[in-house]
């Protein structure tokens, strides 16, 4: 039934949308049955080797901003071991999904708590993915879209991943950003480029902190006076550019003959093509 709902609500929104004019309203009901600890966190939506552990790092400066390790929240699941206990559950209004959205809650509430700050971040790039769930779990959620040019996001993996097959990170770069951009045509966020972040972090970070109501704190562009938990693999990037504590510039952008085909339509709406 819910997902008929949904599923009417967007095409009602499909409907009454302007030529031309792409929503970024929400259209995505709440798929939750109790209140939320943390009612408004932060998720950066991104692929894998976009720049998504250097933004965390320099938000995680900010003396108001937790934004820890990636949490891979959507390998938290609940799973009953009685016959009878979703349906003790269910009489409770919780159903499995909600009960793991209340784990994800009371685990960014936990890092709240033991940060002391104000505004929790979670950047797993996996994130990109699951952000209807998201969306519908935390209606009042924020977003971080953060863009870089498929073809460096390709090459920076191979360059990682010795041996690695190119049609199959080419692939696997497609499903990360195709689900970035479903995410942006989707929910209202703000939308920041890797390439703007390395070239000038001061004024991106100042436009993240105006979106999340935070002064902008230049301390935010030294990051490596901080101790920002594990840099190894699975928690996030831990190449030595990060371990340097200072923001380096971006690579070169790959010149057109040079983009793999499959990434060619979103490399142009992303703006990395006339």
């Amino acid at each position: 039934m819910k997902r008929a709902i949904r599923r009417r609500s967007e095409h009602l929104a499909e409907a009454l949308r302007p030529p031309g004019v792409k929503t970024k309203k929400k259209v995505l009901l709440p798929d939750r049955s109790a209140e939320r600890l943390v009612p408004s966190p932060v998720f950066v939506l991104s692929s894998v080797r976009a720049g998504s552990t250097l933004l965390r790092v320099l938000m995680n400066t900010h003396s108001e901003i937790r934004a820890p390790h990636e949490l891979h929240l959507r390998t938290l699941e609940v799973r009953p071991n009685r016959d009878y206990t979703e349906d003790v559950m269910q009489a409770l209004g919780l159903s499995r999904k909600e009960l793991e959205h209340l784990l994800w809650d009371r685990v960014l509430h936990h890092e709240l708590e033991r940060s002391g700050k104000k505004i929790v971040v979670d950047k797993t790039p996996a994130n990109a993915m699951i952000w209807r769930r998201i969306s519908s779990a935390w209606p009042d959620a924020r977003y971080i879209f953060l863009l870089r040019h498929p073809q460096s996001v390709v090459e920076s993996v191979l360059t990682r991943r010795k041996g690695s097959e190119p049609d199959a990170v080419v692939k696997e770069i497609l499903g990360y950003i195709t689900g970035v951009e479903e995410a942006r045509q989707h929910l209202e966020g703000l939308t920041v480029r890797y390439e703007d972040l390395t070239a000038d972090p001061a004024a991106q970070t100042r436009r993240i902190c105006d979106y999340l109501g935070v002064e902008w704190e230049p301390e935010m562009l030294d990051y490596g006076k901080q101790d920002h938990g594990p840099i190894k693999p699975v928690f996030g990037d831990w190449s030595a550019n990060i371990k340097s504590g200072e923001v380096k510039a971006a690579r070169p952008l790959p010149k057109a003959g040079e983009i793999a085909e499959p990434l060619l339509e979103i490399t142009r709406s992303w703006g990395y093509l006339d």
